[in-house]
Formats: structure tokens, C-alpha cells, sequence
């Protein structure tokens, strides 16, 4: 079945929640940046690898317009026993500066429904992404276990993904060989890394380093997770502590980087491998991956140690966020929805939608962000 996305471009960023202008200290970054990662980014895990595409454009004018789109939306009732939850298709590509203000003004309840329901997406989609390279990745085990050698579109996928494995340099993969003998090691040593988390972990953990979307970080630099660098692309802390060099608070051009540099940093960094272990444990069993049995494997995500870990547990379970691990993504039509401050601006963005459409700039804007 085709993968259809749809899109939430909103210069409202209506996201959910308080919380203070520091986040919680998180490691820092995995070695590998999620640009090296994706390279090359016009690379699909497959060859039926869905071509993302514009088509139906919506304009919301206020709050209440979204909270009337997500009614419409059927994204607040209860999620079925018996189904896995179905998260409407909505990737937030903006959070804004006016959202501190503006979340002042909504109940705490309906700030974090907001944020949740909107942050859902983009982890839902970073797991269908997962669950497509994981795919590929079995594939091209089956190959070399009944040729000897994977096909020129699973060795593409291995040099687009090795780079998650410690040590590896793209020199080394470009040399690589549809029959190089190592390529057992480097396809069993990524389907160890390449897995899904559990969307209540990651809703927890944006929630809790983000101030539900209302930190400094979230609103400069589109940060959710607290992920530190040290190559000069982030947001200094203003408590910077000189003692742990000349780090910052990693920035991000549209939200979905931030969750895809997360996911990387999980599949990548030598301080989760605890988390790594267990997930692997989990699959091992045939069981479903658990929010809650994973947080214990995030004891060095802050300096916070088992305290962290305890608070975000009983956020997970006061927010009853695991019910969203298992959740898949409605299959439904394309779709873009822009937040405009009033129904003018909303006139005005309408019109400029149709020009950018015309001239191939709404495709080029959709591309840029690497969703495949």
C-alpha cells in the first residue's frame, strides 16, 4: 500500500503545553548527524518508495480553527482495544515564538492534547520510515544468504544507512561490493540499530525536554529533544556550563529533523546502548515494544540518571502516552494545512499557496524535508 502524507504547515505551531525555558540536559549528539545519515536523500529504501507530492492546500485562521480540524478529524476519541491507534497524517513544519504566548491562553489540558496529537504524527512517520529501511534491510539478508551478494538497490540502502555503525566512514562504504564478505556483520549489526521506539517514549521525552513545545530551543530552533552539538549549529543555554565545552542546544530547520536527529542518536550513540539492548531483547521475544520497559534503557540521556528516568515513566503512565506505541498512520490523501493569525493573513496565504504551486516551489519546499 502506497504511503500518502499529510502535511501540517503551520506558522501558528500549535503546540501544547508549559514548562520552563531550559530544557533538561540530554547527552550529546550521535556522531553521525541526520543529514550524513540520510545522504544520499534522493536515495528511496525501495524502488515503490512514494513520491511525496502537493495537492489539497488548507488555510487555518486561529486556534479554533485547529481544534475544529482535528475534531474533524475523528483525532479525539478513544483508540479501539482490539486496533492499533490511527494517527491522522499531520507533520508540524514550524513552531513559532508566538506559541509561549499563545499557550497561555488555552487550559493545560487542551495545550497538551495539542501537543500530543500534533507531535504523534511526525513519530509515527519517523517509525514508518524505520520499519521501511528495517524491510529492506531483511531483504538484503535473504539475498546474500541465497546469492552470496545483495542487488545494486540493497548495497544503495546499506551505504546510505552503515553510517549509523561505529566507525564507519563513506569512503569505506562507497568501496563496497555487492559480494564484499562483510556485509553479513554490517546488515545484522543494522537491523540491531535501525528499530522503531515506541511513540509514548518519544511524546514523553519531546514533551519533557521541550516544555510541551514552549522552550527557548523549540520555538528558535525547532529542538524537541535536547540534543546537544558541538559544530556550531545550535542555541547556547543561557546557564552555559563551561565545563562541558563549547556546546549548544542542536537547531533544526522543520521539526521532523529534530525527531529524525533523535531517532538517529538512539540507533547511534554509545550512551544508549542500554536502550538498544533492550529493545533488542524485546524483538528477541516476539514482544511489543513498550514505552515504559524502554525508558530504563535512557539512564544516560540525562544527568539526572534514575531520576529522569522515574519522571519520565510517570509521565508516560500519567498521560497514558503507551497507548500510542503501537500506532500506524491513516492511509488517506495528501493534504497541507497553513496557520495564518487572522483571517486576512489567511486571504493572503491562500493566494501565495497557488503561486508557489504553479511554480514547482510548494514541491521543492515539500522535498526539502527528507520524508522518505
Amino acid at each position: 500500500m502506497p504511503v500518502r502524507v499529510m502535511l501540517l504547515l503551520t506558522s501558528l505551531a500549535l503546540l501544547a503545553g508549559c514548562g520552563g525555558d531550559e530544557p533538561v540536559e540530554a547527552s550529546t549528539p550521535a556522531s553521525k548527524s541526520a543529514a550524513q545519515v540520510s545522504t544520499p536523500a534522493a536515495t528511496p529504501a525501495h524502488a515503490d518508495a512514494p513520491v511525496i507530492n502537493t495537492s489539497e492546500v488548507l488555510v487555518a485562521s486561529s486556534v479554533q480553527d485547529m481544534v475544529a480540524l482535528l475534531e474533524r478529524e475523528d483525532w479525539w476519541g478513544e483508540p479501539k482495544t482490539d486496533e492499533p491507534l490511527a494517527v491522522p497524517h499531520l507533520l508540524i513544519t514550524a513552531i513559532k515564538p508566538n506559541w509561549q504566548e499563545a499557550s497561555k491562553n488555552i487550559p493545560v489540558q487542551q495545550k497538551k492534547a495539542l501537543f500530543y496529537r500534533l507531535m504523534l504524527p511526525l513519530v509515527t512517520h519517523a517509525n514508518h520510515m524505520v520499519m521501511e529501511f528495517r524491510t529492506g534491510l531483511e531483504k538484503a539478508q535473504e539475498e546474500l544468504a541465497s546469492d552470496d551478494r545483495v542487488s545494486e538497490q540493497s548495497l544503495a540502502l546499506l551505504r546510505r544507512l552503515a553510517l549509523l555503525l561505529p566507525g564507519e566512514t563513506e569512503e569505506h562504504l562507497a568501496a563496497l561490493q555487492q559480494n564484499t564478505p562483510e556485509l553479513k556483520g554490517m546488515i545484522d549489526g543494522l537491523l540491531y540499530r535501525v528499530d522503531t521506539v515506541p511513540a509514548g517514549l518519544a511524546l514523553g521525552q519531546a514533551a519533557y525536554e521541550s516544555g510541551y513545545g514552549t522552550s527557548r530551543f523549540a520555538v528558535q530552533g525547532n529542538s524537541l529533544f535536547g540534543q546537544w552539538t558541538y559544530q556550531g549549529d545550535g542555541i547556547k543555554a543561557k546557564e552555559h556550563r563551561a565545563y562541558k565545552g563549547d556546546y549548544a542546544i542542536k537547531a533544526f530547520d522543520w521539526p521532523f529533523d529534530s525527531v529524525r536527529g533523535y531517532f538517529i542518536n538512539l540507533m547511534s550513540h554509545p550512551a544508549y546502548e542500554d536502550f538498544r539492548d533492550l529493545r533488542a531483547e524485546m524483538r528477541a521475544r516476539g514482544e511489543p515494544l513498550s514505552s515504559l520497559a524502554l525508558a530504563d534503557g535512557l539512564l544516560h540521556y540525562s544527568e539526572r540518571g534514575q531520576e529522569y528516568v522515574d519522571s519520565l515513566k510517570g509521565m508516560i503512565r500519567h498521560n497514558r502516552l503507551d497507548r500510542a506505541d503501537g500506532a500506524v498512520l491513516r492511509d488517506e490523501p495528501v493534504r497541507f494545512l497553513l496557520g495564518a493569525e487572522s483571517p486576512e493573513a489567511a486571504e493572503k496565504l491562500r493566494a501565495e499557496i497557488e503561486t508557489m504551486r504553479a511554480d514547482g516551489k510548494l514541491q521543492e519546499l515539500v522535498e526539502s524535508m527528507r520524508l522518505d
